[in-house]
């Protein structure tokens, strides 16, 4: 919390008297502006660009930002990593220019319990924290045991590597050391997910790196769902660039996984099994534990919120951003849960000042390689609809790569994606 000097409060005393607007709200309210504390809970795409903007909106609030990493890695890009065209350190963020250059107090911790009626909250190292407002971004975690045989202990030999890190290590490496000719499996849950071209994005640059390095080598897609984002764009891709080397096997067809059998390396479906020389496994999943614990989920396992403010409906003072929250026609995706964060900033500064938010305006964009020089997007922007009391895709706003692209525009495609990662990332975490 700053402190404030006697001449501060000589400015402010005065300005309480002035008769302006803002002396109308009386000595008691301004005195207290100066003390709003803003609390903000993981350190991702959602969390560290809330805690950047409501210092941007309002740099008089004392911001905190709880993260336990000193280094946050990425999902998006993880990807590119896997397929040997980025190392890790170029997916890893600091959070010494959020400290350093944007005054937001960061403290490398876990937040095991949010008081809501108290407004505090502790963390594993032993501090209680109080907050006027709390932002909640913790993405997501995994429902292990949802598919027998799959839990987290297997997932140290049969990685998810839908967090990145260690996750994301381990997978590189056994598809480095798969042997000549082997099978690679990605298994795909039904929706909702976090990034959901992720898996298809994955296979093609699984598939460009075998191509290279491994070419009598096959990568198998067993998807719970029927069809998937920008389907046709990378089913054309791996047609083009990897002829029969990329299978994709919808539910229906075989893709619906019934049991995990870590010890043979295989994969139960309703059609028999399936064996590989390395699997992929990305579980059902639900919103972070700190969000399930802290009461602020319901039945479906992810956190209602006023889509306007993207306050909590259980936990008034309680924001969720990102992929943790439920929030209308919006994607889990990096770009999503940025964007909804600086809505959100801007709600709970509007808020703590008495004001009431305006409606917001979000938007994503997200990009996915499918070869080195063969890149596709999508893009689209929301806004929220008071009739039908949600967060709504704009009709004509936004796009898809085209469908009969060229090598040229599909090449820019691919290099548009490493500025939008660049930017995306310089926005929060720089």
């Amino acid at each position: 919390m700053s402190k404030m000097t006697r001449r501060e409060f000589g400015k402010l005393f005065v300005a309480s008297l002035a008769g302006s607007a803002i002396g109308a709200l009386g000595a008691p309210a301004i005195l207290r502006a100066n003390t709003y504390r803003v609390l903000v809970i993981g350190g991702g795409f959602g969390g560290a660009a809330a805690a950047k903007y409501v210092k941007k909106f309002d740099p008089s609030i004392d911001v905190t930002l709880v993260e336990p990493k000193e280094i946050f890695y990425t999902c998006p890009f993880s990807n590119w990593v896997m397929g040997g065209l980025r190392e890790m350190k170029d997916i890893g963020h600091g959070y010494s220019a959020i400290k350093n250059e944007h005054h937001i107090n960061v403290i490398h911790d876990l937040v095991v319990e949010i008081d809501a009626a108290n407004k505090t909250a502790k963390t594993q190292g032993g501090k209680t924290i109080q907050y006027d407002r709390a932002i909640v971004s913790p993405g997501i975690d995994f429902k292990w045991d949802a598919v027998e045989g799959y839990d987290e202990a297997t997932s140290e030999k049969i990685p998810h590597a839908f967090q990145a890190g260690k996750q994301t290590e381990i997978l590189r490496d056994q598809l480095r050391s798969m042997k000549q000719g082997g099978t690679v499996i990605i298994h795909a849950p039904q929706n909702p997910f976090r990034c959901p071209p992720g898996p298809y994005e994955r296979a093609s640059l699984f598939a460009n790196y075998l191509k290279k390095n491994n070419p009598k080598a096959k990568v198998l897609i067993l998807d719970e769902k029927e069809k998937f984002s920008k389907q046709m764009l990378f089913q054309k891709g791996w047609q083009k660039l990897y002829g029969d080397m990329v299978e994709w096997r919808p539910g229906s067809a075989g893709g619906a996984v019934t049991r995990v059998d870590a010890a043979t390396m295989k994969l139960e479906t309703e059609f028999g099994a399936e064996k590989a020389d390395v699997i992929n496994f990305i579980p059902p999943q639900w919103a972070g534990k700190i969000a399930r614990d802290a009461g602020l989920t319901d039945e479906s396992g992810w956190c209602p919120i006023n889509q306007q403010t993207f306050e909590s409906t259980l936990h008034p003072n309680i924001h969720v951003v990102g992929d943790a929250a439920l929030a209308g026609a919006m994607p889990k995706s990096g770009f999503a849960a940025s964007s909804q964060a600086k809505v959100t900033a801007l709600a709970v500064v509007d808020i703590l000042h008495g004001r009431t938010p305006k409606p917001p305006s979000l938007a994503n964009t997200c990009y996915s390689l499918i070869g080195d020089k063969y890149g596709i997007s999508v893009a689209a922007v929301y806004k929220y609809d008071d009739k039908e009391n949600k967060i709504v895709s704009i009709k004509g706003a936004g796009g898809l790569t085209p469908n009969d692209a060229d090598e040229n525009f599909l090449s820019a495609e691919a290099a548009y994606a490493e500025g939008w990662y660049a930017s995306l990332s310089k926005d929060i975490w720089g």
